[in-house]
């Protein structure tokens, strides 16, 4: 595979398979190949197409602009770019991506914060749940971590409404229908009559309250504890903290970096 490499203060990215699981089939969006390389997310590479910054065959890109395979992709950048990793905790009622009207998301609560202002929160943690979320600015390592077929582990611990049935664990742990669709082998730890932890490799939507709906009960309170090795600890709600030193290295080891 080749890699970008750096000329006067620039750096090049050849038109070539991504660091990515998704295989480039041009042509493609400026924006969405960016993205691929792992040069930048498609949302924070429309601002350096927009400033100029990106040449596709030693002229400048425009916004929408395609790709096409054996292109010169250039991106102006005097160093690379300086990644930034969080951990940090949603808190309930908070929106992860896209809030409606009357409703906050993460970008809007952490405005004020330390972080640099173009983290973003790495997937979903709907409404309703809280805990451990990843921010970084670090587009290359989107598609590592949420992709399905990567298999990563995070660990949640769930309250429900209802006592546990004796089953519960058995049953939850080899498989649960949920509308038609089977989930993966679990592990799931009961903790007492109305709690307990699990830990996943896949992440459907609203994955555990269905699991849960479908063992005829529902869930009262559910937390992300864990992504990989990154542990959601004592960290406050709405309070975050850098993800860094072997911790980082692990994490991002773990990822193929």
């Amino acid at each position: 595979m080749q890699r970008a490499t750096r000329k006067g203060g620039h750096f090049f990215f050849p038109a070539c398979y991504p660091r990515s699981m998704e295989q480039i089939t041009y042509p493609v969006r400026i924006n969405k190949y960016l993205a691929l390389v792992g040069e930048e997310t498609r949302r924070g590479a429309d601002p350096l197409v927009k400033a100029g910054l990106v040449l596709i065959n030693g002229k400048r890109a425009e916004p929408g602009q395609w790709v096409n395979e054996g292109d010169r992709v250039e991106v102006k950048r005097k160093a690379p770019k300086r990644y930034a990793y969080f951990a940090y905790n949603k808190p309930f009622g908070i929106i992860t991506h896209s809030p409606q009207e009357g409703e906050r998301d993460i970008k809007q609560v952490t405005r004020k914060s330390a972080m640099p202002p173009d983290v973003f929160p790495l997937g979903r943690l709907d409404k309703n749940s809280h805990g451990l979320i990843i921010l970084t600015n670090d587009g290359r390592i989107t598609d590592r971590l949420l992709h399905p077929s990567y298999e990563h582990e995070k660990e949640y611990v769930v309250k429900v409404q209802n006592k546990l049935q004796g089953n519960f664990k058995r049953v939850m742990e080899r498989g649960v229908d949920i509308e038609g669709y089977v989930t993966k082998p679990c592990t799931v730890k009961v903790l007492d009559d109305h709690t307990f932890s699990i830990r996943l490799t896949e992440g459907k939507k609203h994955q555990i309250r269905r699991m849960v709906v479908a063992l005829k009960n529902d869930v009262a309170n559910l937390k992300r504890t864990r992504i990989m090795n990154v542990e959601l600890g004592r960290l406050a709600p709405g309070a975050s903290r850098p993800i860094e030193g072997e911790e980082l290295a692990t994490f991002l080891r773990s990822l193929g970096f």
